[in-house]
């Protein structure tokens, strides 16, 4: 379907030409380059970390940070239940168990009550996990005070899937820098682009060097071609990486941009029976604007249709891994703060994550969306649900 408005298109800011331009004139085209060099200090720089890799994807560098710590077939990986795919499929490339965990209700993203649980679970059956996978959902944090002290206490290492949180913080500290390795996205969609790509960030200097190896096909430092490791075809390319760097220089226009976009919903839904879900924490880049729909007479799955006729981009939030059925054998532990004496105590019939799947949707949000814009897209939902009353 062709859409007049996109969910989150990219947005250039002009520079992306001139550095692009200049990989061309030096012929850096292959993965090697300077470009890549300076994209990797210039975002370790801002995220605060003393190491960054750029790779083709936030899914390759979770992949290589589940290798570093040692993940293998049927090993346990802590993954946050309500998050995209791509957080969760490199457990299985390593043939490893995904144990999913639910989400709170404040954030969306992963539940200390739920992470507690499982790791006493894991303990009672003498299953540790190798790693727990932490993401911040939509742009916002996750709550990293409660989350850390779970996973030191028992010894495991975190990888913080920021991949859609790129310029948003925790308590003055940029996420990206929360995990023993980090990762980004530079996905077409999200807050900077660099076409397709991702990063692998550590204060551990030797990790990024390791999985630099095994992103270069593991290639030994000798003349020929030797091999003694599996490698892999992860390294982004300069081409890739000048756009990147072009991106980093307008990040502080694009989250005010967003912040805008935000602040400009947020209004226009006040005193309806919908709501755009705030960023409580504090520090969100507002990648996404979340709708929830938890009193309107309208579902979000008919709010998306009537976008569409209008050609308008809206999209469900993500479905939960542990409703999917390529995982419809896993191990999920829901965030049972809620309950009471046995019984739900905010009236929520099921789980976090799965009411937040079908109580909410996504809205445009890309940094060019214009006030009349939000205006009409506004206009449309309340009218849909004024004519359902």
């Amino acid at each position: 379907m062709s859409y007049e408005i996109y969910l989150s298109p990219p947005f250039m800011g002009g520079r992306e030409r001139e550095f692009v331009q200049d990989a061309f004139d030096s012929n850096w085209i292959a993965p090697v380059g300077p470009h890549i060099k300076a994209f990797e200090q210039e975002v370790s720089d801002y995220i605060g970390v003393k190491s960054a890799l750029a790779l083709t994807s936030g899914t390759a560098a979770i992949h290589l940070a589940l290798r570093y710590f040692g993940v293998q077939a049927n090993d346990y990986v802590f993954c946050q239940d309500f998050t995209f795919i791509g957080t969760c499929n490199p457990v299985l490339y390593e043939k490893a168990i995904p144990i999913f965990i639910d989400s709170e209700l404040d954030t969306w993203n992963m539940s200390p009550i739920a992470l507690e649980n499982a790791f006493t679970w894991a303990e009672q059956n003498n299953k540790m996990p190798k790693a727990v996978i932490i993401c911040d959902i939509y742009g916002e944090s996750a709550d990293w005070d409660k989350l850390l002290p779970i996973c030191r206490k028992y010894g495991v290492p975190v990888i913080e899937d920021a991949a859609e949180a790129m310029g948003s913080e925790y308590k003055g500290k940029r996420c990206g820098s929360f995990g023993d390795i980090s990762i980004l996205s530079f996905n077409g969609n999200k807050i900077i682009t660099t076409s397709g790509g991702g990063m692998v960030l550590s204060n551990n200097c030797e990790a990024i060097k390791k999985m630099q190896f095994w992103s270069t096909q593991s290639r030994e430092p000798v003349a020929w071609y030797e091999h003694e490791e599996t490698g892999f075809n992860y390294r982004m390319s300069n081409v890739c990486a000048a756009i990147g760097r072009g991106q980093l220089c307008i990040l502080p226009d694009k989250l005010s941009r967003r912040m805008n976009i935000f602040n400009a919903y947020k209004e226009s839904f006040e005193d309806t029976p919908v709501y755009i879900k705030s960023d409580l924490l504090g520090g969100s880049n507002h990648w996404l604007n979340v709708l929830c729909f938890e009193d309107s007479p309208v579902s979000a799955g008919q709010i998306v249709e009537v976008l569409k006729e209008a050609k308008i981009e809206a999209r469900p939030s993500w479905k939960p891994m542990h409703m999917q059925p390529l995982f419809s054998e896993a191990t999920f532990f829901m965030d049972e703060e809620r309950f009471i004496n046995g019984k739900d105590a905010i009236g929520l019939e099921n789980c976090i994550s799965e009411r937040v799947f079908t109580k909410s949707l996504c809205l445009p949000s890309g940094d060019a969306l214009t006030r009349e814009e939000i205006n009409l897209i506004a206009t449309i939902i309340k009218d849909c649900i004024s004519s359902n009353d």
